[in-house]
């Protein structure tokens, strides 16, 4: 059932999977490749809420979920590929399937406590505090996303990120 409901998708490098003022139609679980979540403020600057790889879910929950415009594009970083599924077909997947929801619940537990986390960080972690957890925490995100997407990320500019990388480790 589950193989049904899932559609495989690719994505080339910069191909939008959703768009700023779309609906978010799709999730999407990453079988190869990297995403990012981002919008463009008032400005024109670019703010990065999410990075995706390997095994992560790609979507803007509250679109998705809701069915209502985004705010969010999420764009390919690399040339991805993807298994994706609309809202009904989840919705449907989830009453046949009880454990399904729990699954769920237990990634959106997770999810959850990782916001939080990030939200912490933001707040009360120097710049250079972010960098090393980001680090500790995604190693392998450092070789797959530019600096300045990572920068986005953290909440820093470009700049500081590179004075960071340039300081000898402690």
């Amino acid at each position: 059932m589950i193989t049904k409901a899932f559609r495989p998708k690719k994505m080339r490098k910069r191909q939008y999977l959703l768009q700023e003022g779309n609906v978010s139609k799709y999730t999407g679980f990453i079988i190869k490749g990297a995403m990012r979540q981002y919008y463009i403020d008032e400005k024109g600057l670019e703010h990065v809420v999410y990075l995706f790889i390997e095994n992560y879910w790609a979507t803007d929950r509250e679109s998705f979920y809701n069915l209502t415009p985004s705010i969010y594009n999420i764009e390919a970083s690399e040339n991805t590929e993807l298994l994706i599924i609309t809202r009904a077909e989840l919705v449907e997947l989830m009453k046949k399937i009880p454990a399904l929801v729990e699954m769920i619940r237990v990634m959106d537990d997770r999810n959850a406590i990782a916001m939080q986390k990030r939200i912490s960080a933001n707040i009360s972690n120097t710049a250079e505090e972010r960098y090393e957890e980001f680090i500790k925490n995604y190693p392998h995100f450092a070789q797959r996303f530019p600096q300045h997407q990572i920068a986005s990320f953290l909440g820093i500019a470009k700049e500081t990120l590179s004075r960071i990388k340039r300081k000898p480790s402690r």
